[in-house]
C-alpha cells in the first residue's frame, strides 16, 4: 500500500489493491458508495478508528501459498476443511453476492454481464452451499467414525453397518465430477478478463471471482489428493480390524 492512506480517496485505495474492497466491506464501507471521499472522511462519518482500518488495509494481500497438509493427521485435515467451508459460507460468498447485486453499470455495454451474473451467481451459491452441507453431513461424519473406530472409540457393529452403506471410492469419483463449479461464471466473464478502462466495480467483481475459483481449486486439491487417499487407507485398516475381530469371535 502506497502513500498516506488516510488522505487517499476510497476509489484510489481500491484501484491500487482490489483486496482492499473486501477489507473495507467488513468495516461496513462499500467502496462504490464513498468513492470520492477520503478514508479519513469515511471513518469519521462512520465512527471508525482510522488507524485500525489502515492497519487492516496494510495487511490486505492475497495469500497464495499452498498449506502443506500431507503430514497432518486426518482429523486435523477435516478441521481445516470445515474451517474453509465456514469462511466460504460466512464471509466470501456473502461479500461477492453483495458486490454483484450492487453493480448497476453506467455504461450499457456492461448491462448483459451484470444481468447474467445476478442470475447465475446466486444459483452457484445455492448449489455450492448444498454441496458443502451434504459433504459435512455424510462424508466428513463417516470419516470421523472411521477415526474413532481406529482408536477403539466406536462400536464395531455400528461402523460395519456404515461401511456397508458408504463407499469412499464412490465419494471420490463424485467429488471430482463436481469440482468445476465455476465453469459457467468463467464463460460469462470471459475468464475474468478486464482492462484498465473497465469500471472499477467490475474489475473488483472479476478479481474476487477469480480469487474464489483459485481458492476452490486449492480446496478441491486438498480433498482429492490428501483427504481421500488418507481416508481410503484408514477405511482399509478399519476393515482389517473388523475382520480380525470377527475371526477371533
Amino acid at each position: 500500500m502506497q502513500g498516506n492512506l488516510n488522505t487517499q480517496k476510497i476509489t484510489d485505495i481500491v484501484d491500487h489493491n482490489y483486496v482492499s474492497a473486501s477489507v473495507l466491506y467488513y468495516f461496513g464501507i462499500y467502496f462504490y458508495n464513498y468513492s470520492e471521499k477520503t478514508l479519513e472522511q469515511v471513518c469519521l462519518e462512520k465512527g471508525l478508528n482510522t488507524s485500525l482500518v489502515i492497519k487492516e488495509l496494510e495487511k490486505s494481500t492475497r495469500c497464495d501459498e499452498d498449506i502443506e497438509l500431507t503430514a497432518f493427521p486426518i482429523d486435523l485435515i477435516l478441521e481445516y476443511l470445515r474451517h474453509t467451508h465456514y469462511v466460504f459460507i460466512k464471509r466470501k460468498l456473502p461479500y461477492i453476492t453483495q458486490l454483484i447485486e450492487s453493480f448497476e453499470p453506467d455504461d450499457h455495454r456492461y448491462n448483459g454481464i451484470a444481468k447474467d451474473l445476478k442470475l447465475v451467481f446466486p444459483m452457484f451459491v445455492e448449489d455450492f452451499i448444498h454441496h458443502i452441507y451434504m459433504e459435512e453431513d455424510t462424508l466428513f461424519t463417516y470419516i470421523r467414525m472411521l477415526c474413532r473406530c481406529a482408536l477403539g472409540k466406536e462400536n464395531v457393529t455400528k461402523i460395519y453397518q456404515k461401511m456397508e452403506k458408504h463407499s469412499l471410492h464412490k465419494y471420490a469419483v463424485e467429488h471430482e465430477e463436481h469440482d468445476d463449479e465455476m465453469r459457467g461464471i468463467r464463460k460469462i466473464t470471459d475468464n475474468y478478463k478486464t482492462s484498465p478502462s473497465d469500471p472499477l466495480h467490475i474489475r473488483v467483481v472479476y478479481a474476487e471471482l477469480q480469487a474464489l475459483e483459485q481458492e476452490l481449486v486449492t480446496h478441491a486439491r486438498v480433498e482429492n489428493e490428501i483427504l481421500f487417499p488418507k481416508a481410503l487407507m484408514l477405511e482399509q485398516d478399519v476393515k482389517k480390524t473388523i475382520k480380525s475381530k470377527i475371526t477371533l469371535n
